[in-house]
């Protein structure tokens, strides 16, 4: 069974944030694709980053990772990141793993 995952980036820009739209299912297989939207907005303190997961079907470790590495890449540079939206099942992985609390923290910070 060879089934394709589908992943899709969307992209929006604000006045005072850059967001960016997660659908499907994001594993080591795309994990490259969300880190090369995103690295253009990181270093882009005058703009607050906001990762959408509304859409977000399934997630994996390597995926977790990319995450993890923009919040603390943005917190480094002191800028503000949000992770908003994020569905139950992604929610409880995020819990189980540690996650939770860097974007507690990171949304905290915006505030």
């Amino acid at each position: 069974m060879n089934r394709q995952h589908q992943f899709e980036i969307e992209r929006q820009v604000s006045p005072n944030s850059h967001f960016l739209y997660l659908k499907g299912e994001l594993d080591l297989a795309r994990a490259a694709e969300l880190r090369a939207a995103a690295d253009p907005y990181i270093a882009e303190t005058s703009r607050s980053l906001v990762i959408n997961l509304k859409d977000l079907q399934y997630i994996d470790s390597t995926g977790i990772g990319v995450i993890l590495s923009l919040l603390k890449a943005r917190h480094v540079l002191n800028a503000p990141i949000t992770v908003e939206e994020i569905p139950p099942k992604i929610q409880r992985l995020f819990d189980m793993t540690g996650l939770t609390r860097f974007i507690q923290q990171a949304s905290n910070e915006v505030n």
